[in-house]
């Protein structure tokens, strides 16, 4: 791995807040992610499941964790399965871990190689009622192919039909939306690579440019940081293309006088940071692109304060929808009509400013979390308004990251980003 070895009792610890959740004498079992076919002998770069990393830490392929808090020996109480390396496997893949460098990582202390894993299993289901299978309940998930983790559950159920199921999911989604303080330490590293990336391309940014070669000087600065790259697939959209919320061709020529919109964020340790900016092609807001700007950026500060604890995500969102209605009546974009004669499901502001405000962070870039229960400290939401305007060719959205303090205001991990339309001019400008 690219990134500086995390300390274990950060896995260990999130070993025992899940265990202390799990109903008497039962079982989990956490699956790593496959690693996917592209044709021939091609594969797409191996991304490890967040959940077996949340808890064990470990970063490769054909790893399986058992926790069976309730086992009746102690060695039965927490396994983790990897591949056997050998001499021929680190010739021709590298290094992977051994069984001493597995403890090191996790934490756990039987690790067992994974040819013996369903023999164990078998052991451990005469003793255990109820197995905790780990199924995908994101509310965003939309998944066509079969996981590693599916093709598991299905085995299980047809091998163990006469045991109790439970869900993970509920349970991760509560503890995995609330950062531990280690893992704030890790999103802050991503958030200052995504710093470096961005200050790098305000010096590079001209007309004549084209979209890709900005993504390449991020994915340079990224790269060069210890990150693996791009936390999601890089919107580098400039002109009437950020009216696409979407857009990820990034093939494009940036024009003199255009916005440039980017949403951009560096991975540190499989942790996501979220970035958006918007920043003059040509160096120098024009008035109309400055008054939308301050619009979104006013949106941003005030709708950050109403990320405390206790607040409910859907009713912030009809609190930051106020906000908005009040911005784009300034900038003449809606009129009183407009407003007055809305419809509820869809109010007017939804014509310049179509998705969601804020989304949870973490190990993925749209994380667990429960949206239908209060906020809590330590949980870490993006903030990231926008309007878009078609007929007038450009889109602004700004976007920063943020932790829910237990009183106050939440802090900002892209404080030292730029943001103020004056110093990203004064930036671009070398001033």
């Amino acid at each position: 791995m690219k990134y500086h070895a995390i300390d274990r009792e950060l896995f260990i610890a999130n070993r025992a807040k899940f265990t202390a959740q799990m109903k008497p004498n039962s079982v989990a079992i956490f699956n790593s992610n496959d690693i996917y076919p592209v044709s021939a002998d091609s594969t797409l770069p191996f991304a490890q499941h967040r959940d077996i990393f949340y808890l064990s830490g470990a970063d490769q392929e054909e790893s399986i964790l058992l926790l069976f808090p309730d086992a009746p020996y102690a060695h039965l109480r927490e396994i983790l399965f990897l591949r056997e390396t050998n001499e021929h496997i680190a010739i021709w893949e590298g290094e992977k871990l051994t069984k001493e460098r597995a403890f090191e990582v996790s934490g756990i202390r039987n690790i067992v190689w994974l040819q013996d894993f369903q023999k164990t299993l078998k052991e451990v289901m005469t003793y255990a009622d109820t197995m905790y299978i780990n199924t995908n309940e994101h509310y965003r998930s939309a998944v066509e192919t079969q996981t590693r983790e599916d093709r598991f559950i299905k085995w299980w159920k047809e091998t163990y039909p006469a045991h109790k199921v439970e869900k993970s999911n509920p349970i991760l989604q509560r503890l995995r939306s609330v950062k531990e303080n280690q893992e704030l330490a890790l999103m802050q590293t991503a958030c200052d690579i995504t710093e470096k990336g961005f200050r790098r391309i305000l010096n590079f940014v001209k007309p004549g440019v084209m979209e890709y070669e900005i993504e390449a000087e991020f994915a340079h600065e990224f790269l060069r940081n210890r990150s693996k790259g791009f936390a999601y697939t890089p919107i580098i959209a400039s002109g009437a293309n950020a009216n696409v919320l979407h857009y990820i061709e990034n093939n494009q020529e940036c024009k003199a006088g255009d916005l440039l919109l980017l949403d951009v964020g560096a991975e540190y340790a499989n942790y996501s940071s979220d970035l958006s900016r918007t920043i003059p092609v040509s160096g120098r807001f024009t008035d109309r692109q400055r008054a939308v700007y301050n619009a979104v950026l006013k949106v941003k500060n005030e709708a950050t304060q109403l990320l405390v604890p206790g607040t409910l995500w859907k009713e912030y969102h009809v609190e930051v929808g106020k906000i908005m209605t009040s911005e784009l009546l300034g900038l003449g974009l809606l009129d009183k009509a407009d407003v007055q004669n809305e419809d509820p499901a869809w109010p007017a502001y939804k014509k310049y400013f179509m998705h969601g405000t804020s989304h949870h962070l973490g190990l993925d870039t749209h994380d667990y979390g429960l949206l239908h229960e209060p906020m809590q400290p330590n949980m870490v939401f993006t903030v990231e308004p926008g309007i878009y305007i078609p007929a007038e060719g450009f889109g602004i959205r700004l976007e920063d990251d943020v932790v829910i303090q237990a009183s106050g205001a939440p802090f900002n991990l892209m404080r030292n980003i730029p943001i103020e339309a004056a110093e990203i001019e004064s930036l671009m400008n070398g001033e």
